[in-house]
């Protein structure tokens, strides 16, 4: 195998150039078809909320595009890659660049190059856009297409205990006594466990010690009685410390902030499995691009009029999809603390670069 792995300028551009227009157009093509189908979901609960209109869709619409980009951009690479080289393949232009002296290495090195190229950018864009997005949309989502909520470090979803009760929020902002939530729910239970008392409310505000409810309504089990008081206390040994570390969302941290907030649950004592999964994934999720062109290189190569081209591309196709099954596999077990999180995000993509380089180098080198 010679290592000058681009001999050739012009044809380096050509196979680049080609590689990402098609790159661009299955992304097109992918996330418009996968929007139209969000919104017709989602444009219905949206719409419900009264002064919701047009603007709030494009609103969601920009909102879930970077998302769909990030998750679908490896798929289009993967697609990209086999149009390419199966058009290759049938116009004879793969045979001409063998016969002019390249190996395979050599035919695949511009794919493999833009690929790295997107994987770059997909790393910057999914810490300084997604991020942003997917913290605004599952904000947005807790208050059920509502205002969208302007308040900094943003959480859905917060289950708490203190000394057995209940505090769950469907919403929480801000830091420190600044903390505040929405959609609460107190459930208190007794010596045995057994929830004796409901308390929903509208917000809760630190009340030092405590937190103060407003828009109460209290529901007790025992007589099956529900009152509105105006105001009440819970939670008197939450404090926003505790608060602070309830939850830490990695989808919506950036890099160097998620480096951070796993160092905090570390010092407190709290389990970082799925943290330090989902922060190698980080890195080894936006590679994925740039397994692609190596596991669709079978149909690269080989007579396109033995007849055999269709099994070859459906070949790259499976191996590109088993990819992205076993490391959705691979990161969940990483996250239930069954491999060790650096394993669960590294592992699929060296076993598949191992196969790739295996199969290409057994059928063509």
């Amino acid at each position: 195998m010679q290592l000058d792995f681009f001999p050739s300028r012009t044809l380096t551009l050509y196979l680049a150039k080609l590689f990402a227009v098609r790159i661009a157009a299955m992304l097109f093509v992918l996330v418009l078809v996968l929007m139209m189908l969000d919104l017709l979901s989602s444009s219905g609960e949206i719409l419900a909320v009264p002064g919701n209109g047009q603007g709030e869709l494009l609103t969601y619409a920009g909102l879930r595009i970077p998302q769909l980009i990030s998750r679908f951009l490896p798929y289009s690479v993967l697609l990209a890659t086999l149009i390419t080289l199966v058009t290759l393949n049938q116009n004879s232009e793969v045979i001409a660049m063998k016969a002019a002296g390249l190996s395979a290495h050599q035919v695949l090195a511009p794919l493999l190059l833009t690929a790295g190229i997107v994987s770059l950018v997909t790393f910057g864009f999914n810490e300084r856009v997604v991020t942003r997005a997917t913290a605004t949309l599952k904000a947005w989502e807790a208050v059920d297409f509502g205002p969208i909520p302007t308040d900094s470090r943003v959480r859905t979803n917060i289950y708490l205990t203190d000394n057995g009760n209940i505090l769950t929020a469907a919403y929480l902002a801000g830091t420190g006594d600044a903390i505040a939530m929405r959609k609460v729910t107190w459930y208190q239970r007794n010596a045995e466990g057994m929830i004796v008392e409901q308390v929903q409310a509208d917000t809760a505000r630190y009340a030092s010690p405590g937190w103060q409810l407003e828009g109460i309504t209290r529901f007790s089990v025992q007589n099956a009685v529900t009152e509105r008081p105006a105001t009440m206390v819970v939670g008197e040994g939450l404090t926003p410390d505790q608060i602070d570390l309830a939850k830490i969302d990695p989808d919506t941290e950036p890099f160097w902030t998620l480096t951070s907030s796993i160092a905090e649950f570390e010092r407190a004592g709290r389990r970082t499995s799925e943290l330090r999964a989902k922060w190698w994934h980080k890195i080894s999720g936006p590679l994925s691009a740039f397994l692609m062109p190596l596991l669709g290189a079978v149909a690269a190569f080989g007579l396109a009029r033995s007849g055999q081209l269709f099994v070859r591309a459906v070949i790259g196709m499976a191996l590109g999809f088993a990819y992205f099954v076993i490391d959705n596999a691979a990161l969940a077990m990483g996250s239930f603390g069954g491999y060790p999180p650096s394993l669960a995000a590294w592992a699929p993509f060296f076993l598949f670069l191992l196969i790739g380089e295996t199969v290409l180098i057994r059928t063509e080198e």
